[in-house]
């Protein structure tokens, strides 16, 4: 584990020499080129140059939809611009076919060359962004598919720019001719690869760790000085072999990567994350990173408390941990539905409820097996996402695996109704997974205590790392234990009623609190709060619903008729309880469009709505589960 120096940032070839430079004699020579430049880092443009060895007739290009692992149609070719053709000395026509495809009027005896310019200004990880400070791009915002060059080697060319030497380059496509600072060509075997490599530039903080033999680098832009970086390796080498111990034990020579790479980026407000084969782009807040101490000499008792993640950090270790297991559930263990991508419209899949949600599961329970936090902290960020999926109507309406087929249109489309309308396949999905584990847990098999990652490495087996259908899952848990599991999968995953939460968990050693729910899940609404109250989402068969709040309402105030009637100005929702005593109705005042409404509400009883709160019964039992 080293802290590598602003000279000495890269590189991706010393991660892995031998490997590559086998691959580099055997692959063909790259027939497609794509040449990137920083046209103008404060218009946010980049200058692509494409050129095709050998081209067809007529040859058709495209720019892809969406990118793998967010699911939704993002449009990508909004930002492409002036899109022109050239073979040899003549410039050659270009006809815009549909919305992201192109056909050129070339002949097939000719390398063919396209140079384009695409705006890159998305702070986010699924598309492009560039200016003075940093660049990060997905092939899918910059590079065309060329038709009929889809599964022939890509070369990829990063050109540095004269103004910013200070600039490394960090990917987890394998090097061909790259300078000190990664800046060169790389290799893809395919358009899939390239399109599943990101390419982060800056001046961004580098460091290196080695899990389980493998090399790993992890990069950070936008780190402030405070940031504690060898502690940040530390944390990620210790989540990367509780991984690989997780779906290979010690069997290194089957890990299915060579190298990877992390890319965070921390920005002021922001958090995600997106898979990739060999690496992941990911973002967080700066506050969460972990921080340098100010304490020179720590006794041990301090030492543990300073070395306690704190909320935010231990929120951006989960994430650093769900997107690595990504690299078996998901990126190769994956949707059959997903074996080829087509990047030209919506790829349908019911099964994001296994590799999103039992992703969410594992990966705060490989944090606990790393020894990052401890059982109390686990059952905390367990009891939110419990609390999560019982305060979403939804979830009565909308099944999982329908949550899943319709994500492009639900799930990424959110509205103020999204609560309403679906659940969450990664948070019900991953209280599938509990239910699942526990169950399997006090089923057992001639006293061999069988486990949910029992059943996880049994897919990997079965389908060999590759494709797989519902029928997969059902046919490893029969060969594991025996009987049919059709009965839980169908009323768990197909079915809307709540799941056996409660038994699985108490019979596990954990303790169910019913306690009051906060005001706002009493009432049915989720609100903003900055000098008066915003209605956000209001709840279905709730009481504000019942009353007739709707989402874009100000709630300004509240009437108490009685005895002592009165009328009271709200600027936070917890003055309501302030205001009302011990009356049962009241009316609200709300303004909506500008215009004053007088709602009648009736208020709940401080028992009508629960909230669950975990805590550890019986130690043995809770470590049992979760080591």
């Amino acid at each position: 584990m080293t802290r590598t120096s602003t000279r000495n940032r890269l590189v991706n070839s010393a991660m892995a020499a031998t490997p590559s430079k086998l691959r580099r004699a055997r692959a063909p020579a790259p027939q497609v080129h794509c040449r990137i430049e920083m046209a103008d880092l404060h218009a946010h443009l980049y200058g692509v140059t494409l050129t095709i060895d050998q081209p067809a007739a007529q040859q058709q290009v495209s720019l892809p939809v969406w990118i793998a692992g967010s699911y939704m149609v993002r449009e990508f070719s909004k930002q492409l611009i002036s899109l022109t053709a050239r073979q040899g000395n003549r410039l050659v026509a270009v006809q815009q076919l549909d919305k992201c495809s192109w056909q050129v009027d070339c002949t097939a005896d000719a390398p063919l060359t396209l140079h384009y310019q695409v705006h890159a200004h998305d702070n986010s990880v699924r598309t492009a962004w560039l200016d003075t400070q940093r660049g990060f791009f997905n092939a899918t915002s910059l590079c065309l598919r060329v038709a009929g060059c889809e599964d022939q080697p890509h070369e990829l060319a990063l050109v540095p720019h004269t103004g910013l030497p200070t600039w490394a380059v960090a990917t987890g496509l394998e090097p061909l001719k790259v300078n000190a600072q990664g800046f060169g060509s790389y290799l893809a075997a395919d358009y899939d690869e390239l399109a599943d490599c990101p390419v982060e530039m800056g001046a961004f903080w580098s460091g290196q760790f080695t899990a389980c033999g493998v090399p790993h680098r992890f990069v950070v832009a936008g780190a402030t000085p405070a940031f504690d970086g060898e502690r940040l390796l530390r944390d990620a080498q210790k989540i990367c072999e509780a991984a690989m111990r997780f779906w290979h034990g010690n069997q290194r020579a089957h890990i299915p990567h060579t190298h990877y790479v992390f890319m965070l980026n921390a920005v002021g407000e922001g958090y995600g994350g997106l898979e990739h084969r060999n690496s992941t782009a990911l973002i967080c807040q700066r506050a969460d990173l972990p921080r340098l101490s100010d304490t020179p000499v720590l006794t041990e008792a301090l030492k543990a408390k300073v070395d306690k993640p704190s909320d935010g950090y231990s929120t951006l270790l989960g994430l650093i941990s769900h997107e690595y297991f990504h690299t078996w559930n998901v990126k190769r263990l994956r949707p059959a539905e997903f074996a080829r991508y087509d990047y030209t419209q919506e790829n349908y899949t019911e099964l994001l409820w296994f590799f999103e949600g039992f992703t969410s599961y594992y990966d705060d329970k490989l944090l606990r097996r790393a020894g990052l936090i401890d059982d109390a902290h686990y059952l905390r960020l367990l009891n939110k996402t419990i609390n999560q999926v019982l305060q979403t109507p939804g979830r009565l309406v909308h099944s999982v695996a329908q949550s899943s087929f319709e994500a492009w249109t639900k799930y990424y489309r959110a509205d103020a109704n999204t609560p309403n309308l679906t659940v969450s396949y990664y948070t019900k999905g991953a209280l599938i997974a509990l239910c699942l584990d526990l169950a399997l847990r006090q089923h057992g098999v001639k006293n061999h205590r069988i486990s949910l990652d029992d059943v996880m490495r049994g897919l990997w087996q079965r389908c060999q790392g590759g494709p797989m259908h519902e029928a997969d899952l059902l046919a490893v848990l029969h060969e594991l234990t025996g009987r049919s599991w059709a009965r839980e999968i169908k009323a768990w995953v197909h079915g809307t009623r709540d799941l056996p939460l409660e038994d699985a968990l108490t019979a596990h050693g954990v303790a169910v609190h019913h306690d009051t729910a906060q005001l706002a899940q009493r009432l049915g609404l989720r609100v903003s709060e900055d000098h008066s109250i915003q209605i956000k989402q209001v709840l279905t068969g709730s009481a504000a619903h019942a009353a007739g709040f709707a989402p874009g309402d100000e709630w300004l105030g509240v009437e108490i008729s009685g005895k002592t009637a009165s009328a009271w100005r709200l600027k936070k929702l917890d003055e309501l309880l302030l205001y009302v005593g011990l009356a049962e109705k009241v009316t609200a005042l709300v303004s909506r469009d500008r215009q004053l409404l007088r709602l009648p509400l009736n208020l709940p009883a401080v028992k009508a709505q629960a909230s669950w709160r975990l805590s550890i019964l019986d130690e043995a039992k809770v470590k049992a589960w979760l080591d």
